[in-house]
């Protein structure tokens, strides 16, 4: 199934309590949000809005529902929290980045080895399955809506209804016809309320004692339902129907690896060096230095490692995280050149950050 187009809408509830008046910090679910979660920390809740985003103290977790159905607990508060980091494993594994075709640190290549976590690929289907339009468009983040949350709400209460999900079956058995997420997503009617899909389809007995529909439109008499007027109905009824096989892996896959990448350009874009280019004379063996810097704000990183693309007429001496910047010096011929990978990961995310500058001996 495509990602194709879907509104926002939600509200974001500021709780009370905090730390003597601090102001709290805001964070989102994924990047193009996912709003009408209700959130919970020590001291803060609320529901998620149209760019899914909560208020919270630093040190503080999450839990997650969607309107009464536990989705996740004991998540770490921060600025961008993804459905990878619901699940304390993948929160583990992700602290611990992979290498790249360059030889250089990702986190990219992590985030990619966790993607088929049959848990996470549950959950985000689901999660996807209560979007108000099946398809999602490549610019919108999941929109569940108040008239979806009462919905499953009111099926969540029924004592022949399932009043919890366990994201962390087998993918067959989540997926299974008479599944419980499936008899729940049964339940819910994503149109307006006055709409006729919400209504139980017409039976087999209405429509077999229904008259057949004459051949001639000049007999039709309004106000009569046909047989096949019946038909048409059920099925469109039936249709309609929300399930789990609507939203397939591939779909889950793709709405991450999305939002995965967004966040990691959104986090790159706040860093630059210092110069994008440095010329410097042949014989000119000085030491040299590029600096990190950080858009708007102090510079705060917890790693580094450099290197350069032609050590034979650029070399990397050294780097430091703690003064974010990298030590270089130019030993080749005039017309030499190289690129510097400059290679960081910010304070407080997994995320590394790629910068490059190109050196030029003239």
């Amino acid at each position: 199934m495509p990602l194709a187009a879907v509104a926002l809408a939600g509200c974001l509830d500021s709780g009370s309590g905090g730390s003597s008046g601090t102001a709290t910090s805001t964070g989102q679910i994924h990047y193009l949000g996912v709003a009408g979660l209700s959130y919970q920390t020590a001291s803060q809740s609320g529901t998620t809005n149209a760019a899914g985003e909560f208020q919270y103290y630093p040190g503080e977790t999450l839990t997650l529902r969607v309107g009464n159905l536990l989705i996740a607990q004991d998540v770490p508060a921060r600025e961008f929290v993804t459905f990878l980091e619901f699940q304390p494993e993948l929160r583990a594994a992700l602290e611990t980045a992979g290498v790249n075709d360059l030889g250089l640190l990702d986190h990219r290549v992590t985030e990619a080895s966790l993607l088929s976590n049959v848990e996470l690929l549950n959950r985000t289907r689901f999660l996807l399955a209560l979007n108000w339009t099946e398809n999602l468009d490549d610019s919108d983040g999941i929109d569940i809506r108040d008239r979806v949350i009462d919905q499953l709400n009111a099926a969540l209460a029924k004592p022949d209804l399932p009043d919890t999900l366990d994201f962390n079956i087998p993918q067959d058995d989540f997926t299974a016809e008479n599944s419980p997420a499936n008899r729940l997503l049964a339940t819910i009617c994503f149109y307006p309320e006055d709409s006729e899909l919400c209504n139980e389809p017409p039976t087999q007995a209405e429509i077999d004692a229904a008259p057949e529909r004459p051949a001639d439109d000049n007999d039709i008499v309004p106000g009569i339902d046909y047989r096949e007027d019946l038909e048409n109905l059920a099925d469109r009824i039936t249709n309609a129907v929300r399930s789990m096989s609507d939203v397939d892996n591939e779909d889950a896959r793709t709405y991450l690896e999305r939002e995965l990448e967004r966040i990691t350009r959104d986090i790159s874009r706040r860093y630059v060096l210092d110069n994008a280019i440095a010329n410097h004379t042949a014989g000119d063996t000085a030491i040299k230095t590029v600096e990190v810097q950080r858009i708007g704000g102090d510079i705060a990183l917890a790693e580094m490692e450099a290197r350069s693309t032609r050590p034979q007429d650029v070399s990397v001496n050294a780097w430091s995280w703690q003064e974010a910047e990298v030590e270089y010096f130019a030993d080749g011929p005039s017309g030499g050149e190289s690129e510097l990978l400059i290679n960081f990961r910010p304070d407080n995310t997994y995320r590394w950050v790629l910068k490059q500058i190109r050196v030029v001996i003239d």
